[in-house]
């Protein structure tokens, strides 16, 4: 059974900084296309961020030199470093995983976590 679990949210001041974690279990994040999504309240789920299997990644250009995804592969562990936080992106981080597309980017994400709150306050 495939499960991933988000953690790593939290209440931040604008300008801080965050580490997601994206733990998971019946899959291997080095063998899957890794994505961050978030949704903010009233919003539609948006991409922030994805990683293939050959490491290229894809980042929205919202997030571009201020979010960076990564992996561990002995931990099996997916993380998303957010630094210089604005009240914008507080949303719940989502991760997923799926199978490689092209450019960085993931499709057929079907193995979605319940999500890791984050707060940013200006």
């Amino acid at each position: 059974q495939v499960q991933v679990i988000e953690s790593g949210g939290g209440s931040v001041q604008a300008g801080g900084s965050l580490r997601l974690s994206c733990e998971a279990s019946g899959i291997s994040v080095s063998s899957k296309c890794m994505a961050w999504y978030r949704q903010a309240p009233g919003k539609g789920r948006e991409f922030v961020s994805s990683i293939e299997t050959d490491d290229t990644t894809a980042s929205a250009n919202f997030v571009k030199g201020r979010f960076t995804i990564s992996r561990d592969t002995a931990k099996n562990i997916l993380y998303l470093q957010m630094n210089s936080l604005k009240s914008e992106d507080t949303a719940v981080y989502t991760c997923a995983a799926g199978q490689d597309a092209e450019g960085g980017y993931c499709y057929l994400l079907k193995d979605w976590g319940q999500g890791t709150q984050v707060t940013v306050s200006s």
